[in-house]
């Protein structure tokens, strides 16, 4: 066990322009939200592997007596891992909620990260600041949280925080490393994702994705947001597949569609890099708004809207702001870019759940317990 005690965090995500677009070879803009996933890896020595999951209200516990057999009888890390990992956790059937996923991730990437050597004693406590099912990527963060702590009390990176500092990054190599045993959490809990997601939980920022190739984009501008839950439920699946199926009804109609969502994540990310290098103008909030107006009326086109989704829309356009989804659509969250000054509270009031944050944010951290928020640590800290 190379590290005692270990804090590290994430950021959720969402996307500025692109929802279904990444399937068909066209460009996605992810961004880094300042909402984040806390993880705290603690030593111990009382034999044991615990996980605590607050916002779920659970706590698990297993002997390290019992992982180290179930390790010992699968000598190959793969997909035999998992449906052994599945019978010991209790969960036999194709469908796994939220305690469960999180549980086979954490023991995978547990017993994967420490192969054949010894099992520490170890209880990891993870809070998040983002709701779950939302779309925000709040299982990437975990993801990642879990992939760095448990690389560096493997041994396999080194913890990048020096004594005199609060937070720090690791390197490039290192967050490779980190963001790719990310995507084999993330597959187990979502089975084939994009791996969008852990990469803007990993880097940070802003991100480009065109047809399976991920581009970090080295700055971005600090804008604010208001993300809008409508707590409406929605499935990522079969939103999908109502894109594919109404584009190989009508390809003459909507192949045009996903070339002009193309042609505004394009723009979009133009403006932004401009943002970056000069005086951020009215001129520039006018030209970001028009392109959320319409890949909005573009998503609702490809049938991946909601009267929800419409509401959040009207209620924010009467303030003179305006709102897209993020994600699948269908319910779940949108985004409302809010100018310097402004602020919604008419949404909370027609029974959304709202979060004022800002985009950009810095991806995964390892955090000296002082820089870490007070109430976050004392959740961390409770076990």
């Amino acid at each position: 066990m190379q590290v005692t005690d270990l804090y590290v965090s994430a950021p959720g995500k969402a996307i500025l322009h692109g929802e279904h677009a990444v399937v068909h070879g066209k460009v996605a803009l992810a961004v880094s939200l300042n909402l984040r996933t806390y993880l705290r890896l603690k030593a111990t020595t009382f034999g044991k592997v615990c996980i605590n999951l607050p916002n779920i209200d659970t706590f698990l516990s297993w002997d390290l007596s019992q992982l180290k057999q179930l390790r010992d009888e699968v000598q190959r890390l793969d997909a035999e891992l998992v449906r052994r990992l599945r019978e010991f956790i209790g969960v036999t059937n194709g469908s796994l909620d939220t305690c469960s996923m999180a549980t086979l991730s954490f023991l995978y990437l547990y017993l994967s990260l420490f192969g054949s050597g010894e099992l520490p004693s170890l209880t990891l406590t993870v809070w998040s600041e983002l709701p779950t099912g939302a779309g925000l990527g709040s299982s990437a963060a975990y993801s990642v949280c879990l992939a760095a702590a448990l690389l560096c009390a493997s041994g396999a990176i080194p913890p990048p925080l020096k004594e005199w500092e609060h937070t720090a990054r690791w390197c490039q190599e290192e967050l490779e490393l980190i963001n790719s045993w990310a995507f084999q959490g993330e597959m187990i809990i979502h089975g084939n994702p994009s791996g969008v997601d852990n990469a803007v939980g990993t880097w940070g920022g802003m991100l480009r994705f065109l047809a399976g190739k991920i581009i970090p984009l080295s700055r971005v501008p600090l804008l604010r947001i208001l993300l809008t839950n409508t707590k409406v439920p929605r499935s990522t699946k079969v939103l999908v597949a109502r894109v594919k199926d109404k584009i190989n009804k009508f390809p003459s109609i909507m192949v045009p569609v996903l070339d002009s969502v193309d042609a505004i994540s394009c723009t979009c990310e133009k403006v932004l890099s401009e943002m970056t290098c000069e005086p951020i103008t009215g001129d520039h909030y006018n030209i970001l708004e028009e392109l959320i107006d319409i890949n909005q009326h573009h998503l609702n086109v490809m049938g991946v809207g909601h009267p929800a989704l419409d509401r959040l829309c009207q209620v924010t356009l009467v303030k003179g702001l305006h709102s897209k989804l993020t994600g699948a659509g269908g319910g779940g969250c949108g985004i409302t870019l809010l100018r310097p000054g402004s602020t919604v509270q008419e949404l909370k009031d027609c029974g959304f759940d709202c979060w004022e944050t800002s985009i950009g944010g810095p991806g995964v951290q390892q955090h000296s317990a002082i820089s870490v928020k007070e109430e976050i640590l004392e959740i961390l800290n409770h076990y």
